[in-house]
């Protein structure tokens, strides 16, 4: 019992951390120097990009402040994110170099087009109509009117993960994520990333995105419940169901660093069995978007993260 304080602190001694995301026939892995990609063409070759990045959370000290850094951090993986996809969509389709400037110009210009069409789509089917039928049932009680939009934003992001996971391609990019995740498990164990190693661990990892957006539902709730109080006490009730969206799509960054800190500390305490209970339904969740690895995919997930170091 004396020994249990020095048992977690040893848990909460920082690892070297990586990440990674699953792409178009490919894995992109982010250290803290480095960026970089490890996608397949057609014909089989593996190309490997990277270039080097260091985050905003360590250039600028005020960044790097709790919450603060999760809201920064989850600026940058959006951005990379969308820039290691288009990419990997690039070489995946048989382009043998990078674009021109012009046709670069014009790609760039298409894909923040279907960028915007997407945000707007997701933005009214997770944030607005939750909060309309939320409006009709629980019009006068903040708590139950955002317990009940949680529950129905939560259930379409899970019929949305399991109608999308039907899909052949979007399987082999949830194949491409497992083999992300049993690199990173190997390279945080101080293991070699050859084949024998990685098949070894699983493909349900603690700091995986999808969890990060399964707490990010959960945490809504609490943060939209606080701030629709104060805003009821102060400013009166919402007049509409708009304005309030307003106000909650203005509350994503705060929201975004609370499930950020969250995360982390779900990760540096995961074998304290309350925190391992918290932790289960973001691995549960991470059964539908993440396959098992054939040996190819683990190799373009091995390669991707040795590039990155």
């Amino acid at each position: 019992m004396a020994l249990f304080p020095l048992f977690l602190a040893k848990m909460a001694m920082k690892k070297t951390k990586v990440g990674g995301q699953a792409v178009i026939e490919g894995v992109m892995m982010r250290s803290k120097q480095k960026i970089s990609w490890a996608v397949r063409r057609p014909s089989g070759e593996t190309v490997i990009e990277r270039f080097p990045f260091v985050s905003l959370v360590k250039q600028h000290r005020a960044f790097g402040a709790p919450i603060v850094r999760g809201a920064i951090s989850l600026y940058e993986s959006l951005k990379i994110g969308y820039k290691a996809l288009t990419r990997s969509a690039q070489i995946a389709a048989g382009e043998q170099r990078e674009p021109s400037r012009t046709s670069q110009s014009s790609d760039n210009i298409a894909y923040a087009m279907s960028f915007a069409v997407a945000l707007i789509v997701c933005l009214g089917l997770f944030m607005y109509l939750p909060m309309l039928v939320s409006q009709i049932l629980f019009k006068n009680s903040v708590f139950a009117f955002n317990g009940c939009a949680g529950a129905i934003r939560i259930a379409l992001f899970l019929f949305y993960l399991m109608g999308i996971s039907l899909w052949k391609d979007i399987r082999r990019v949830f194949e491409y994520h497992g083999a992300e995740h049993k690199a990173i498990f190997a390279f945080e164990d101080g293991k070699e990333l050859t084949l024998e190693n990685m098949r070894a661990y699983s493909t349900l990892h603690p700091r995986c995105g999808t969890s990060f957006l399964l707490m990010v539902a959960i945490i809504c709730i609490f943060v939209f419940s606080i701030i629709d109080v104060i805003v009821t006490l102060f400013a009166g009730p919402y007049p509409n169901v708009f304005l309030r969206l307003l106000v909650h799509i203005a509350l994503i960054p705060l929201v975004a660093g609370c499930s950020y800190e969250a995360l982390r500390f779900s990760d540096r305490f995961q074998r304290v069995w309350p925190v391992r209970f918290l932790v289960m339904p973001g691995l549960w969740l991470q059964k539908i978007t993440t396959k098992k690895p054939n040996d190819e995919q683990l190799q373009i997930a091995s390669a991707a993260l040795k590039a990155s170091l």
